[in-house]
Parts: C-alpha cells; sequence; structure tokens
C-alpha cells in the first residue's frame, strides 16, 4: 500500500514538472518571454570610439597590394622568417617574390624592406611583376615548360619587359627571347614591336608582315624605323639591314631586300616626292609616337595670323642645360610644340626653327582637294636658311609676296618675282595624330 502511494505521488510530482516544462516551452503568444526571444541580438564592439582627432589622422590609407599565393615552403613563416628569405635568397626567385607582396600586405614599406633585405625598390618591382609574368606563362596553354625553365634563375628582367602583352604574345615573346638570347633591351624593343604593330594597320608594307611572328614584328618596327631616314643614309641601311638579320616571313623579307637594293618606291614613310631631287616630308604623327622615340626635339610655335612679327620674334637659339637636360631658351616663349626626332628637323636642336601652325592646308602649294580643309597642320622651318636658292624648294613667305597671311611657295615662283629672301625654308610639314589613318599625300596633289 506504500508502494502504491508512493508511486502515486511520483507519478504526481512528473507530471507537474512536465506541465511546468511545456509551459516553459510553449509560453503564450503575449508573453514577455516570447517578445524577448524575437527581438535581434544586438552586435557587441569592444572597438573603443576614436577621438576627432585621430579620425582625422587616419583618412590616409597606404595602398596594400594583395599578396600572391605563397609557395608552401614559406606558408608557415612570421614577418621574421620572410625578412630572413629576402636577406639571404634563399630559393629562386619566382618563388620568394610573393613574400615581398606579402610584407607590404602587412605593413612593411618598399624603403623599409630595401634597409633590412638590400633589395632595391625597383627590384622588387621587377620581381614582384616578373613572377607574375611567369606564373601567367604556367597557367598558360602556349607556353612550353621548357622555355619557362628559361627564366628560373635570372629571368625576372626579362619577364617584366613582356608585362604588358597578352597571354598568347607573352608565351610567343618568351619563347622568342630563350631561342634568340635576347639581353634586356633586346626583349624591350621585341615587346615594344609585338605592342605598336597591330596600330600600324594601313602603313607602307605592313601587310606583308605576319603578327603571328615575332620576328617580323621586330622586322617591321626597324622597317619603319630605316623609312624615317633619307635615302640613302647610313642610318637608313642599319636599320634594313638589322630588319633583314630578324624577319620571317619571305614576303618581309623580299620587301626589306628590294628596299636596301634601291628597288623600292623611292618614298620614305613619313615623307612624299613632291619632285625629282626635292623631297618634303608629310608627317602624319602617330599616337604615342612622342613617348617612344628616342630623340625629341623642343620647338617654338607661332600662328599664320601672326605673319612675319610672329616668326621673328620667335626664340633664335635654344641649349639644354644640367643633367636633366632642361631646355632653355633665349628669351620667354608661350607656346611650343615637342616632336620626335626626326631625319630632316634633328639639325634645329640648337635652334633656328620654328613651327608655323596653320588652321588648314590651303597655305600649301598643292591642289584643293582631298583633306586640305580638313585638319590643322603644322609647318617646320629653318630660319637660317632664308635664301632662295632652290627652285623647286619650298620656302616661308609673309604677307608681301602674294598678300593675306604667312604661306609656304615653290623657289621658281618666288624667282619669278624677284624674291631672294623668304623668311625660311621649310623642312617638314605635321599632320595631327588620327585613329584611323587615311592616305598619304601622293605625287598629284602638289601644284
Amino acid at each position: 500500500m506504500l508502494s502504491t502511494t508512493t508511486t502515486a505521488n511520483s507519478l504526481t510530482s512528473l507530471s507537474a514538472a512536465a506541465h511546468t516544462t511545456a509551459t516553459f516551452l510553449h509560453p503564450p503568444r503575449d508573453s514577455s518571454l516570447r517578445l524577448f526571444l524575437r527581438r535581434r541580438p544586438n552586435s557587441i564592439s569592444a572597438t573603443l570610439n576614436p577621438s576627432p582627432l585621430a579620425a582625422k589622422q587616419q583618412v590616409y590609407q597606404p595602398f596594400r597590394p594583395p599578396p600572391s599565393p605563397l609557395p608552401s615552403q614559406y606558408r608557415s613563416l612570421d614577418a621574421e622568417g620572410k625578412l630572413n628569405v629576402l636577406s639571404n635568397r634563399l630559393g629562386l626567385w619566382f618563388e620568394y617574390a610573393p613574400l615581398i607582396s606579402s610584407l607590404i600586405q602587412e605593413g612593411f614599406t618598399p624603403p623599409t624592406l630595401e634597409e633590412i633585405t638590400g633589395i632595391t625598390g625597383v627590384q622588387q618591382n621587377i620581381f614582384v611583376v616578373g613572377a607574375q609574368v611567369r606564373e601567367s606563362l604556367v597557367q598558360s596553354n602556349n607556353a612550353d615548360p621548357d622555355v619557362i625553365a628559361a627564366f628560373d634563375t635570372s629571368g625576372a628582367e626579362l619577364l617584366y619587359e613582356i608585362r604588358l602583352l597578352s597571354t598568347e604574345k607573352r608565351a610567343a615573346a618568351a619563347r622568342y627571347i630563350v631561342e634568340n638570347r635576347l639581353d634586356i633591351k633586346g626583349a624591350q624593343d621585341l615587346a615594344r614591336a609585338l605592342k605598336d604593330f597591330p596600330r600600324r594597320r594601313g602603313d607602307k608594307g605592313w601587310e606583308c608582315f605576319d603578327y603571328e611572328e615575332p620576328g617580323d614584328c621586330l622586322a617591321y618596327m626597324y622597317y619603319r624605323l630605316s623609312r624615317e631616314y633619307n635615302n640613302p643614309s647610313e642610318p637608313r641601311t642599319a636599320a634594313l639591314e638589322e630588319a633583314l638579320k630578324v624577319v620571317v616571313t619571305e614576303k618581309a623579307r623580299d620587301l626589306i631586300v628590294g628596299d636596301l637594293e634601291g628597288k623600292g618606291d623611292g618614298k620614305e614613310g613619313v615623307e612624299e616626292e613632291i619632285e625629282v631631287g626635292i623631297r618634303v616630308p608629310v608627317v602624319r604623327m602617330k599616337i604615342g609616337e612622342v613617348a617612344e622615340a628616342t630623340t625629341v626635339l623642343v620647338m617654338p610655335v607661332c600662328k599664320a595670323g601672326e605673319g612675319e612679327k610672329g616668326v621673328g620674334e620667335a626664340p633664335m637659339e635654344l641649349r639644354s642645360e644640367g643633367e636633366f637636360g632642361v631646355v632653355v631658351a633665349e628669351k620667354e616663349w608661350r607656346k611650343w610644340v615637342v616632336l620626335p626626332g626626326w631625319e630632316p628637323v634633328v639639325g634645329l636642336v640648337k635652334g633656328g626653327g620654328v613651327v608655323v601652325a596653320f588652321e588648314d592646308a590651303r597655305a600649301l602649294p598643292w591642289r584643293v582637294n582631298r583633306w586640305y580643309k580638313e585638319e590643322p597642320i603644322l609647318v617646320v622651318v629653318d630660319r637660317s636658311r632664308k635664301e632662295v636658292v632652290a627652285g623647286d624648294g619650298f620656302y616661308l613667305t609673309g604677307a608681301t609676296v602674294g598678300g593675306g597671311e604667312l604661306k609656304v611657295q615653290r623657289g621658281n615662283a618666288l624667282m619669278e618675282m624677284g624674291v631672294k629672301e623668304s623668311l625660311g625654308t621649310v623642312l617638314l610639314v605635321v599632320r595631327p595624330p588620327k585613329e584611323m589613318e587615311d592616305d598619304q599625300l601622293s605625287d598629284e596633289d602638289w601644284d
């Protein structure tokens, strides 16, 4: 009886406990507990609010490049270990190059790394970029493993030069560099030739060269350079011989050999023949040509409407000073232009030249058709050669001859009028850069 009573009491207690638990797990709809449970917890931050002064001081945050994937043997290293690897060059250059990006991400600066490891800032950049170029070759299906392995010991500088090429062209350039054992300057020229070749579509002889052959691209660069020199001349012949050394396709080879043997059309790439014995270069400026030129010329500019006064007042003498070659003129002048050091005008580097800006080409002695109304031009004049001595030459004249503003006239026309002195001899006519190049001035366009 006692056992039965005890069991009954126990069951009653368990029932009460179960009822209590059920009440806790299933509270009424309007209970405060349910409302509390529905509340979204607020985030708790242990960060102290900076003072306004500190906030102003932290506005600038230096750029931290994302680190490249580290090789497995370096992933467990701390900052001190990474610095030790760089200081002692423990490994191949492309293996420890990602450590540079990793350390910069951790807060080190290039000058600090240079001080600790002895690797200059320039070399740091070459290592990092070269490693990225190499990795792109590894991931490419076009790259030969043997070619990639050729850059393992000391190829950072060479790979750095082809950084601006597409992955496909990088593979072709890397193979050409290895096969022909190019140095840094050779790799630089090759990369420039590959990058520049598609932009030259429509230029003289472009269609004879094959874009898929790095050697042809390099040959076309030399071929185009040869057309910037007078024919005949030693620089022109030297450029054509360089082109002949690297050309691949037979069609391009025939074109180069023809120019070397004098079987070409006799026209320079930047020049247009006016009459036999007289060449007035008519140059279509290329976009970026000044930046790529090895020699440039700074010259004063005056407008054609300023007449003889503008030409006469322009600085006559220029000189370069200091280690940076700062150009200094004999007097102040407001308008200047920078031109590549083309053969016809390179003699004006010390002065004597002036550039006359015309709104269009109507002041020049060619027929009134084509582009003469469509674009402005620049006429480069040598003021040290004022005497009218060649009937088939071209000279800058003022308003006293023929009336109006400055213009360009033939020597025989001036001789017929008894004019013995001009404002200067015309050396070059420059047309502005254009994305889509039209045809150059043809012989029959000249009056």
